[in-house]
């Protein structure tokens, strides 16, 4: 999928770019099907809410299930990405995110780029999420929220909040987020929060301000988040376990479009667990 002269130019403006239904519900509902399972798991990929069951994030299911090992090299979400970074790409992260109904617990301020940096030491900014809808989103169940154009203002500083959820994240101060909210247009556009169907996707970019809300409605709200780093870009850290964090920096060869709804051969190596060494971080640092 290649970007048109006037997306590119959307993206460089406000940072993100939405596609609403970019997938077919037969797409969707396919890869729904295998959420239940994943989610049921006991694996430490299952990062689960505060004083809650609920799943709060898995990762790497790209590592140990067939339908998301596909969606990890769709063309939609991959293409995309390269076309704007120019070169291959790897996975850095790949996340199902499970804001479940009336558990889903609040994501705080930060842009991803902070962690990235401040973990993994990743050099530069050419990473960035793309993320798709399993469930509808709406405004009641906690639905992302981005402050438009804040990625040209480049790394923000950011405090290491290990206590308000049960995942540790680098966030952005209040002051910082009211005055670039100010200065995106305040209430006349000063946030906005992309909503639409199942299958609709999101692109964004690793220094956009964003967050999301607690989720008190009855309505899941599930999203898969590929994010893709350029080849050249690689992490030089491994302080976190691969799992989180990916190790390896192999370049994304991407399926043909139908790769959702045929079975097209892939790796799963991680089927029968998680390797021991994919546990926990490491000493040792890439070239």
């Amino acid at each position: 999928m290649k970007l048109t002269q006037a997306q590119l130019d959307a993206f460089d403006r406000d940072g993100y770019l939405f596609f609403p239904s970019l997938f077919t519900p037969e797409e969707v509902a396919r890869l729904n099907a295998e959420v239940p399972g994943i989610y049921a798991q006991k694996r430490p990929e299952n990062v689960r809410e505060r004083g809650s069951d609920a799943v709060r994030t898995n990762f790497a299911a790209h590592k140990y299930n067939d339908m998301f090992a596909r969606l990890g090299r769709h063309p939609r979400m991959v293409e995309p990405v390269e076309q704007l970074f120019g070169e291959k790409l790897y996975m850095h992260q790949f996340k199902i995110n499970g804001k479940m109904a009336f558990d889903g617990d609040v994501w705080q301020w930060h842009q991803d780029y902070g962690t990235w940096m401040n973990d993994d030491h990743m050099p530069a900014a050419r990473a960035m999420n793309v993320a798709i809808f399993l469930d509808d989103t709406n405004e009641f169940n906690g639905p992302l929220m981005f402050i438009p154009g804040s990625h040209k203002a480049g790394v923000l500083d950011a405090g290491h909040d290990t206590s308000t959820t049960s995942y540790p994240l680098w966030t952005i101060n209040k002051d910082t987020v009211s005055q670039m909210v100010e200065k995106a247009g305040g209430l006349k556009g000063g946030i906005v929060a992309p909503k639409g169907p199942p299958g609709s996707m999101i692109l964004f970019h690793g220094c956009l301000v964003h967050a999301s809300t607690s989720n008190l409605s009855p309505w899941n709200r599930v999203n898969v988040y590929l994010s893709l780093n350029a080849l050249s870009n690689h992490i030089r850290r491994f302080k976190r376990p691969g799992y989180i964090a990916h190790r390896q920096f192999d370049a994304i060869e991407c399926l043909p479009d139908d790769c959702l709804l045929k079975d097209y051969p892939v790796q799963t190596p991680w089927k029968d667990g998680t390797p021991a060494e994919e546990l926990t971080g490491l000493l040792k640092e890439a070239a």
